[in-house]
């Protein structure tokens, strides 16, 4: 009886083991880069990236454009499936992975059912984001171009700045309201296509010159193709951001009062704010250029803090819901490393901006700033903002800034 009960344990051991062995274990991303493309109608949008870290518990996921990397701080995986968050912007790739394929939609939870799941593919190597040197490149790129987005509803001044190396190119389209942010790509022949993904949208934009002074092309995005024209002019430039958003007639100050993240009410009335410099930045969590605002303030607050000066950001975010906004707002400024106060200030959106902040006549971008001098006066308000991938532009913003807070320092 003990040898019959001693083979049944044996052979029971032995199917177990079979059994385990032949369950589908867990496919971990391959460490190193990446190359994908969105599928839409009639077009990809190419993307890279890289997954950084060997084990599942301790991976990250890059976003490479040009020279910047953005980090995805979590793979998840479950067997054959993985889901990589942006926890800034609500999207997520998520896909099924094989050996050296990723393959699924990149969804966007915040947004409409038209582009709220996109197709893409990713293959693991280091590939080039286009096929570039065929043929060689017959024209360039480099420098600044006034840019027309000829669809029926952009009125919008936009400028191209662009830096042409070889075949490759990187740099950014301007908007009164703000940038694309990092664009790359490559000039072969005549003709051009640059790309981006950052996390939130992704977009294309490809053309072709008719000289080296002329070009026409598309811009692409999910939503739709719009026509493009573009004019090289070495003094291409954004109208005038301070008057956009102006205080209304007969108001010199702001008043506002909302929840710090922790629930307690700030107000500019607050001790620590009397007889300071204040800049007022109005954000959202899901807004990249207000990202790109607010990595350069966290730093430069670090370094200038000590100088008398406060920075207050104003959070509108996609739900109208104190604990969810204080979610995404932490995130964002645990991502930036923000020393400075963030405020719920209601749902994200330029009519609600304009509600919360009855002074001014009206909010018309995320992110706006609003610059308060030592005795509680609004003295400026910038609209938009214009990033470091807008090269020239950005370095122009810093000077011009600095200058602004010195004045406002000095008096």
């Amino acid at each position: 009886m003990r040898n019959i009960n001693t083979a049944s344990f044996v052979i029971f051991t032995l199917i177990a083991i079979l059994i385990t062995s032949c369950q589908p274990g867990t496919v971990q991303m391959k460490e190193g880069k990446w190359r994908g493309v969105f599928i839409l109608p009639g077009n990809e949008i190419p993307f890279l990236f890289e997954v950084e870290g060997k084990s599942a518990a301790n991976s990250s996921v890059f976003l490479i454009n040009g020279n910047d990397r953005f980090e995805l701080k979590k793979i998840i995986y479950d067997n054959d499936s993985v889901m990589i968050p942006v926890d800034l912007y609500d999207t997520a790739l998520k896909g099924k992975l094989t050996k050296n394929t990723f393959e699924g939609r990149f969804i966007r939870n915040a947004s409409d059912k038209k582009t709220s799941s996109i197709p893409f593919k990713a293959k693991f190597g280091e590939l080039p984001r286009f096929p570039e040197g065929n043929p060689a490149p017959l024209v360039s790129l480099n420098g600044t171009w006034d840019i027309n987005f000829t669809s029926p509803d952009n009125r919008d001044k936009t400028v191209g700045n662009f830096k042409q190396l070889g075949a490759k190119i990187t740099g950014s389209i301007l908007t009164s309201t703000g940038d694309y942010r990092f664009l790359e790509g490559v000039v072969n022949g005549k003709a051009f296509f640059l790309s981006t993904f950052g996390g939130s949208s992704p977009y294309l934009v490809k053309g072709e010159f008719s000289n080296d002074s002329t070009f026409s092309g598309e811009f692409i995005n999910p939503r739709r193709t719009t026509q493009i024209e573009g004019m090289r002019n070495a003094k291409a430039a954004l109208p005038d951001p301070y008057i956009a958003s102006q205080l209304k007639e007969g108001h010199s100050t702001i008043a506002f009062t909302f929840p710090n993240l922790q629930g307690k009410a700030v107000s500019l009335t607050d001790p620590e704010y009397k007889g300071k410099v204040v800049i007022v930045t109005i954000l959202g969590s899901w807004c990249p250029n207000c990202l790109d605002e607010n990595a350069f303030l966290s730093e430069w607050y670090k370094t200038n803090h000590q100088r008398g000066i406060e920075i207050i950001g104003l959070g509108f975010e996609r739900k109208n819901d104190f604990e969810s906004a204080k979610t995404s707002l932490t995130n964002l400024k645990n991502r930036l490393g923000i020393q400075y106060e963030i405020l719920f200030a209601g749902k994200s959106g330029t009519e609600s901006a304009s509600k919360a902040l009855p002074d001014l006549n009206g909010i018309s971008a995320f992110p706006t700033t609003i610059f308060i001098d030592k005795k509680g006066n609004v003295r400026k308000v910038h609209t938009g903002f214009s990033g470091p991938a807008t090269g020239k532009f950005y370095e122009e913003f810093i000077i011009e800034f600095n200058g602004l807070i010195n004045t406002l320092l000095s008096e």
